[in-house]
This record gives structure tokens, C-alpha cells and sequence, in this order.
């Protein structure tokens, strides 16, 4: 990258996290118009970014159903021995969501971890009402073990390291990534991966009036409020088996945001020391993650370092 490419991409970035900044104290307000803004922002800037250095495997179908497919994201270069994995799972309020939203978001989440040596996959999901809960769960844990089995074959030289796999979900992603670890209808016998990190997830399965996506969690846990605290992964919290990292961004979508402390306040009472938390300022619900691989290192140094602590050991 040149000096002056450098410049322009740094100007770029500063410029949207402005913007973003300034979006910020009306994200409640007007959800739908501030995720386009964030979309109109981003897509362009993430477009600039230089294709050199990963390369893309896609469609990939890890499961009978045609949303079960996954893109494999791999660095062309790395330093010898075996990369670490980075699974993605995105969000979309239970009902909608697309792995490839556009031609840059999501896939700016995997190619970003690429970039930085990883083998980073992006995953599809089925959606509800088709797939009611604990379907999205169910599809996840399909995800990663097709993963363990298969990602060695499209590693590249220098292979993966199933050992070292952090598991990403945002938003409903992050609730499904969540209820595929800790939920004891649906958990493996043994954890399937290294770690996780759960970004604006929602951990709480509320219909309060001002949750822009009630509907959506009804479509999904269904109508019975017994059944939304009883299957939202709040009622699971401390079954929590791997590191995790708990994200959220500085102007959230409602109760988001207190959900995760309560979320990571149950796991440092179980454990008796602070649970990983990270608030990321001046983003929003849907900029937390779009800004990833724009320039913005807000978030991404941040589950590097995380990735990096992490003991891969039994």
C-alpha cells in the first residue's frame, strides 16, 4: 500500500467512524434507516480495501438445506505452521440475514481475520419461522463440525489449527452461538471450539415494545413467555464452557447492551474474576461489525488479542 493509499484509507475510515459518531444518539430512534446509513457507508469504503491478500472458497454446503452453505476465507501468505480458524455466524433479527448482505458486508468479517493469518469461515443459517428455535443453534454446531472435519482441505500450505477456533455470532447469530454452547438441549458432550465472542447478541428473548425485533423473537422462541426465558441462552449463562468474549457497541439496539453485562456479570460470579468485556465506542448495532476490515482496528485488535490469549490446550 502506498503512502498516499495509506492516507486516503485512514481519512476514509476516521471520516465513516465520524459519521457513525454522529449517527449515534438517534440509533434507537429510526433502526431501519440507521442500518442503511451504515450500509451506505461502509460499502464503499470496504470496496477500496485490496483483494492480494486472502483468497475465497464459496458455497460450500455443510448441511441438506440450501441456507446451510459457508464460505472459506483463506490468507495467501502467512508465517509457517498452522493458522488458527475464525467462524463467523451473522445476525438479522431470527427472520432475515444474509451471509453476503452485499458485496462487501458480511464477508468484511472473515476476510479481515484472512488478513491477519487466520482460516476464517462464513456461515449461512436456516431462518425462522421455518426454523423455529433451537433450529439456528442446531445449524451452528452443523457449521463447526463441518469445519473440524473439512477445513483442512481448503487451509491451503501450512494447514488449520481446529484446536485454536474462535466462534463469532452477532446479534441473532449471537444468540444461536450462544445457545449452541451453553444450552444443554443442544451443546456437544465436549466444547467444539477454543473460544467465542458474541457481539450485540441477543441474550435475553424480551418482546418489549421497544424491541425493534420482537417480532422476529417470537417468530423464533414462539408465543409463550415461559418459553422465551426458559430457551433464550440468559437462562444458561453460567454453563458457559470456553473463554468468551462479550461485545457491544457503544449506541445499541435496546437492552442489547444491559443484557450482555448481565450475561458476563452471571459468568464472573461463576468464575470469580471479570469475564472479558468490550464496548465499542461511537459504533452501532450494525457498524460494530461493518466497519471490521475498513481500517477501523476499534473491535478487531481487540478478538486478535483475545484469539492470541486464548489456551488451546485440553
Amino acid at each position: 500500500m502506498t503512502g498516499q493509499t495509506m492516507a486516503a484509507t485512514l481519512d476514509g475510515w476516521a471520516s465513516a467512524r465520524a459519521r457513525m459518531r454522529a449517527l449515534g444518539p438517534r440509533w434507537a430512534d429510526d433502526i431501519a434507516a440507521g442500518r442503511r446509513l451504515v450500509l451506505e457507508t461502509y460499502t464503499p469504503l470496504l470496496a477500496q480495501a485490496s483483494t492480494d491478500a486472502y483468497t475465497v472458497v464459496r458455497d460450500l454446503a455443510y448441511g441438506p438445506h440450501a441456507r446451510h452453505r459457508l464460505d472459506v476465507y483463506r490468507p495467501a501468505s502467512r508465517p509457517l505452521g498452522t493458522a488458527p480458524v475464525v467462524i463467523f455466524v451473522h445476525g438479522g433479527g431470527f427472520v432475515r440475514g444474509d451471509m453476503n448482505a452485499n458485496a462487501q458486508i458480511y464477508g468484511n468479517v472473515p476476510r479481515y481475520f484472512a488478513r491477519h493469518g487466520c482460516v476464517a469461515v462464513n456461515v449461512e443459517y436456516r431462518l425462522a419461522p421455518e426454523a423455529p428455535f433451537p433450529g439456528g443453534a442446531h445449524d451452528v454446531g452443523a457449521a463447526v463440525r463441518w469445519v473440524r472435519e473439512h477445513i483442512g482441505e481448503y487451509a491451503g500450505e501450512g494447514g488449520a489449527d481446529v484446536k485454536r477456533m474462535l466462534l463469532i455470532g452477532h446479534s441473532a447469530g449471537g444468540s444461536h452461538v450462544a445457545s449452541y454452547l451453553c444450552d444443554p438441549r443442544v451443546r456437544p458432550a465436549q466444547p467444539e471450539v477454543a473460544g467465542a465472542v458474541l457481539i450485540s447478541a441477543r441474550l435475553r428473548a424480551d418482546v418489549l415494545p421497544d424491541n425493534p425485533n420482537a417480532p422476529g423473537v417470537v417468530a423464533y422462541y414462539g408465543e409463550a413467555p415461559a418459553r422465551h426465558e426458559a430457551d433464550a441462552p440468559m437462562a444458561h449463562a453460567e454453563a458457559m464452557p470456553v473463554p468468551l468474549m462479550t461485545v457491544v457497541a457503544e449506541f445499541e439496539n435496546p437492552h442489547l447492551d444491559t443484557y450482555a453485562l448481565e450475561f458476563c456479570h452471571r459468568l464472573s460470579l461463576r468464575d470469580r474474576r471479570a469475564s472479558r468485556f468490550v464496548q465499542v465506542r461511537d459504533h452501532n448495532h450494525t457498524s460494530v461489525v461493518a466497519h471490521l476490515d475498513s481500517g477501523d482496528e476499534s473491535l478487531g485488535r481487540e478478538i486478535l488479542q483475545f484469539l492470541h490469549d486464548i489456551d488451546p490446550s485440553p
